[in-house]
C-alpha cells in the first residue's frame, strides 16, 4: 500500500497527500503497458496511446466485468466511488488483478458540492487533486470544441444575414438558411453557474452578430462528452462528431456540423482527449479514468475505450455508472453496452443505513447541514421502512439478467441491528450475497468479503441484454423504460414534445436508444417523492436528439442541464498554501 493507515481515519486529502505514489509507468507496466504505449503528463498519470488500444482490442477479452450500482441516494452520495475503488483494491487483496474504470468529475459539482469525486478514505485513486480538476485537459476539449461549433453556427448566422446566395458561391459554399429560432446547440462550461441557463446575445448592434435567445450547459452534458465516452477510436470520433444535429432550417430541415464545416476542427480539438487517462489506486491498481458524462442529464458512464482496454489486460475490470440502477445502471446497458458489446457479469448495489432512513421516511438530508439524529442513532423501523426502495433495484437488476451482490457501506454510526436487515432483505430479495464494506477506513482489506461475494457472483451466469429493442417507437421505449424501471403507470407528453417525436421520427432518429434525464434522488420524476413510488404520472415535458452519440433524450420533471451553487458552496473552505504549494479542502 502506498500510504499507512492511521485511526481515526483522517481527511481524504489529508491521505492522499500522504501518499507515497509510485511513477504511473511503473504501475502500468505490471499489466503489459509498457513505455512507449503511454504519454507521461508529469509522473503520476498518463494517456494510454491510441496505437496500444487499436492493438489490444484485436485481442479476446478475459477478464470479469462488473459494474456498480446503487440504491436511490440521498443528497451526500452513499460511497459508490469509495465502493468501485475499494472493490478493486479488496480483489487485488485476494489475489486478483483488478482495474477500477471511472468517470472524470466535473468540476462544477466539486466547487459546487461534492468537494470532489476520486473515492474516500483509504480508498482513492491518486493524485487525489489532479483527479479532481483538469486531470489531462479532456473537459476543457471537450468545451473548446463545443464552443467552437456554438461560435460556427452564429458566424453563419451573421454573414449569411449580410451576404447574397452568389457571393457564397463564390466561396465555394451556399447558404444554410438556419432558422434562429430552432437551434438547438448552446454554449458549454465547465462550472455551475444558475445565471447562464438562459441569455440573449448578439446584444449591442448588427456587428456583434444575431440577437438571439441562447444559454449555457455545463461540459459534461454536452454531446461532445457523450460522444467522447462512446467512440473507440479517431474515425469513430469523426464519424459521431459529423453527425451531431445542431438545429433545423427555415424549411424544417435538420443541418448538422458537417454542414457547417466545422466536425474536423472539432475532432482535432479532440485528438488527445480520446486516449484514455490511467492514475492508480492507493493500492497501486490500475486506474482508468476517461470521460465524463452527467448521468442524470446525459449517459452517466465512463467510457467504452478504457472498458475495452482494460478487460483485456485485467481478470476484473471494476466500472460506476452514475446514482441508482434506474440512472446509470439502465444506460450503461441500453447505451454503453450496446455500444461496445460487452455486458456485466455481475452488479453491486451500493446500500446505506442512512439512505433507507431517508426513504423510510426520515428527515430531509440536505448539503452543509447536520444529519437528524434519526440518522445518527439506532432506528431499526426506518431502515425496515426504506428496504422497499432496495428491493426495487434488486428487481431492476433481476429484469436485466445480472447477479448482483449489495454492498452495505458502513457509517461509524451504523448498528450491527441496522446492518443485519438490510443484508437479511438484500439475500431474500434475490441478492447473491450481502456483506458490510469498511474499506474507506481499512482499505482493501476491508472489501476482501465483497470482493469473494462478486467473485461468486460473477461465476453464476449472466443473461445480460439491453432492455428494448431498437425497432420500438420512440414512446415506446420511454414508455418500456417508464413502467418497468420507474415503476410508472403511464407517460404524458406536452404539445411541443409531441411535435418533437414526430419531426425526430421523420428524420429517422427514432431508431435510436434512450437516454432518460430526470431526478437521481426518486424513482419517479419527482426528487420529493422517496421510496418506492408504483402507480405515478411520469412527464414528459421536452426531448432532444443527440444523433452523434447516438441517442434521444427525453427529460422529465424540472431538469437543468447547467446546475448552480448552493448558499455555502464547497469552493468555500478551499485554499492553497503558498510557502508549499499544499492543497486543502478538496475531498
Amino acid at each position: 500500500m502506498s500510504v499507512e493507515k492511521r485511526k481515526p481515519v483522517p481527511s481524504d486529502i489529508d491521505i492522499a497527500q500522504e501518499a507515497k505514489v509510485r511513477p504511473i509507468a511503473e504501475v502500468a507496466k505490471g499489466y503489459g503497458v509498457g513505455e512507449d504505449d503511454i504519454d507521461n503528463y508529469g509522473k503520476y498519470k498518463a494517456k494510454v496511446r491510441l496505437e496500444f488500444t487499436e492493438r489490444i482490442r484485436k485481442e479476446k477479452p478475459r477478464a470479469k466485468y462488473i459494474d456498480v450500482t446503487a440504491i436511490t441516494p440521498t443528497p451526500l452520495g452513499e460511497g459508490k466511488t469509495t465502493t468501485t475503488v475499494g472493490l478493486t483494491q479488496g480483489l487485488g487483496f485476494i489475489g486478483k488483478k483488478a482495474i477500477a474504470t471511472i468517470r472524470q468529475p466535473s468540476m462544477g459539482p466539486t466547487f459546487g458540492i461534492k468537494g470532489g469525486a476520486a473515492g474516500g478514505g483509504y480508498s482513492q485513486i491518486v493524485p487525489m487533486a489532479d483527479f479532481n480538476l483538469h486531470l489531462t485537459g479532456d473537459i476543457h476539449a471537450v468545451s473548446a470544441a463545443h464552443n467552437l461549433c456554438s461560435a460556427a453556427i452564429d458566424a453563419r448566422l451573421y454573414h449569411e444575414s449580410r451576404w447574397s446566395d452568389s457571393y457564397f458561391e463564390k466561396l465555394g459554399l451556399h447558404k444554410l438558411n438556419i432558422d434562429p429560432y430552432e437551434v438547438w446547440w448552446n454554449r458549454v462550461l465547465d462550472m455551475n453557474d444558475r445565471t447562464l441557463r438562459r441569455m440573449i446575445v448578439g446584444v449591442g448592434g448588427l456587428d456583434n452578430g444575431p440577437l438571439r435567445e441562447t444559454g449555457f450547459d455545463i461540459a459534461v452534458a454536452s454531446e461532445v462528452m457523450a460522444i467522447l465516452a462512446l467512440s473507440v477510436d479517431l474515425a469513430d470520433l469523426r464519424r459521431r462528431i459529423g453527425r451531431i444535429v445542431l438545429g433545423l432550417d427555415k424549411s424544417g430541415k435538420s443541418f448538422t456540423t458537417e454542414d457547417i464545416g466545422v466536425a474536423g476542427a472539432m475532432t482535432i480539438l479532440l485528438k488527445d482527449a480520446i486516449q484514455p487517462n490511467i492514475l492508480q489506486t492507493l493500492e497501486e491498481q490500475l486506474a482508468f479514468v476517461h470521460a465524463g458524462p452527467f448521468a442524470n442529464i446525459a449517459h452517466g458512464n465512463s467510457s467504452v475505450l478504457a472498458d475495452l482496454v482494460a478487460t483485456r489486460i485485467s481478470d476484473y475490470v471494476v466500472t460506476e455508472s452514475g446514482f441508482g440502477s434506474d440512472m446509470g445502471f439502465e444506460k450503461f446497458v441500453d447505451i454503453k453496452c450496446r455500444s461496445s458489446g460487452q455486458m456485466p457479469d455481475a452488479a453491486v448495489v451500493v446500500a446505506t443505513v442512512r439512505a433507507l432512513k431517508m426513504h423510510g421516511g426520515g428527515p430531509k438530508v440536505t448539503p452543509g447541514k447536520s444529519l437528524a439524529t434519526a440518522y445518527t442513532q439506532e432506528n431499526k423501523e426506518l431502515v425496515t421502512k426504506g428496504l422497499d426502495n432496495l428491493r426495487t433495484h434488486l428487481g431492476i437488476l433481476r429484469k436485466f439478467g445480472v447477479p448482483a451482490v449489495v454492498a452495505i457501506n458502513g457509517f461509524p454510526t451504523d448498528t450491527a441491528a441496522e446492518q443485519e436487515i438490510i443484508r437479511e432483505a438484500a439475500v431474500a430479495a434475490g441478492a447473491v450475497d450481502a456483506v458490510v464494506t469498511r474499506n474507506w477506513a481499512e482499505g482493501g482489506e476491508g472489501a476482501a468479503e465483497l470482493a469473494r461475494a462478486v467473485e461468486k457472483a460473477a461465476e453464476v451466469g449472466s443473461t445480460c441484454k439491453p432492455f428494448y429493442p431498437l425497432e420500438l417507437s420512440i414512446k415506446d421505449k420511454i414508455e418500456t423504460i417508464a413502467r418497468e424501471v420507474y415503476g410508472a403507470e403511464r407517460v404524458t407528453y406536452t404539445p411541443d414534445v409531441e411535435d418533437k417525436i414526430a419531426t425526430f421520427s421523420g428524420l429517422g432518429y427514432d431508431q435510436l436508444p434512450i437516454c432518460m434525464a430526470k431526478t437521481q434522488y426518486s424513482l419517479s420524476h419527482d426528487p420529493a417523492v422517496k421510496g418506492a413510488p408504483k402507480g405515478f404520472v411520469f412527464p414528459i415535458t421536452d426531448i432532444r436528439v443527440a444523433a452523434g452519440a447516438g441517442f434521444v433524450y427525453p427529460l422529465s420533471g424540472a431538469i437543468n442541464t447547467m446546475p448552480g451553487l448552493s448558499s455555502k458552496p464547497a469552493y468555500i473552505g478551499m485554499d492553497i498554501d503558498p510557502a508549499t504549494g499544499k492543497i486543502s479542502g478538496l475531498s
